[in-house]
């Protein structure tokens, strides 16, 4: 009985402390690559990630299949998602909400929401004009070769289905994350 015990006391403990509180991500969309950082030392680096059609940078609408810029943290984690597993971001922040506002994008009460969203540490609404849904995600049963071939997303970042089954073992949900 101790032995199973043992067991089974084990394996949780392995199981419940793998994401570090202070490790975040760096997402380089020119070299097409995360970093895993802790502090600023890169403990790993995950290769070969594909972004939006439209490239990477600042998103001026929902559909413009743009992965954007900024600073964001994990808001949610999708483990049974058609992409294998997929980790929302806070898209849209506050500083997207205010530069849409200004840009005439979104309305004063879109705004309002976003920014209050994010001061309460909530999901900032995800069907605004400025779009949503945006997070990093694995291909689920899409074509590898494609992935490799051309950045092929609506604005998320994809990697492959063991990077990232990697990565849900060392981020959380209000993981940092930052797209440059």
């Amino acid at each position: 009985m101790l032995r199973i015990y043992s067991l089974l006391f084990f394996s949780f403990v392995s199981f419940a402390v793998f994401a570090d509180s202070d490790v975040w991500l760096l997402v380089d969309t020119h070299a097409r690559k995360i970093e895993v950082k802790k502090g600023e030392q890169t403990i790993e680096t995950l290769e070969s990630i594909a972004i939006g059609r439209g490239g990477a940078g600042s998103k001026s609408h929902r559909g413009d299949n743009i992965t954007p810029f900024g600073e964001y943290r994990i808001g949610w984690v999708g483990a049974k998602s058609i992409f294998r597993r997929f980790f929302g971001l806070t898209y849209p922040s506050a500083a997207d909400a205010e530069k849409a506002l200004h840009k005439g994008v979104i309305d004063r009460s879109t705004f309002d929401r976003i920014v209050t969203a994010h001061q309460y540490k909530q999901i900032p609404p995800q069907n605004t004009p400025l779009g949503g849904q945006i997070g990093i995600h694995g291909l689920g049963h899409a074509d590898l070769k494609i992935h490799q071939a051309f950045d092929w997303t609506h604005g998320c970042i994809a990697l492959t289905n063991p990077q990232i089954d990697h990565l849900s073992q060392l981020v959380e949900t209000g993981t940092v994350v930052k797209i440059k």
